[in-house]
């Protein structure tokens, strides 16, 4: 399994007017631990998308369990789990202190730039054999 985590710090902009935050904003907190997920092992998504991979989102679950309000600190659990050749799922954990507040996935295809489906990249592969074998 890959993982990794992230923080974030609740934004007013983020809530709503009964001061939770808006459920359309968790979406940017999950793209926030993929990017980071990805650079801590070695592939950016600037590099893959100047080399002429795309990596869209073709899938997206967020289950809400529980409110994050203004200010509080967010941690983002990201793992992908299983190993994939042309589409990567991420799974992710969203905490409030310890309390679980939000889980979901996104799935990914591997693409270039003429929207064709493509294998994932050899450096993607690579970061795969490394982490599930």
């Amino acid at each position: 399994m890959i993982t990794s985590e992230s923080k974030i710090q609740v934004r007013y902009s983020e809530t709503d007017m009964m001061g939770i935050v808006y459920h359309a904003n968790y979406l940017p907190w999950l793209e926030i631990g993929r990017t980071n997920l990805l650079k801590e092992n070695g592939l950016s998504y600037s590099e893959m998308e100047q080399s002429g991979i795309l990596l869209p989102v073709v899938e997206i679950h967020v289950n809400y369990r529980r409110p994050a309000t203004y200010d509080d600190e967010i941690s983002i659990k990201t793992m992908i789990q299983e190993r994939s050749l042309a589409r990567v799922r991420l799974d992710y954990e969203l905490r409030k202190d310890e309390e679980v507040i939000a889980t979901g996935h996104s799935v990914h295809a591997f693409m270039n730039r003429s929207g064709q489906p493509i294998k994932a990249p050899r450096r993607f592969l690579e970061m795969f054999n490394s982490a599930f074998e």
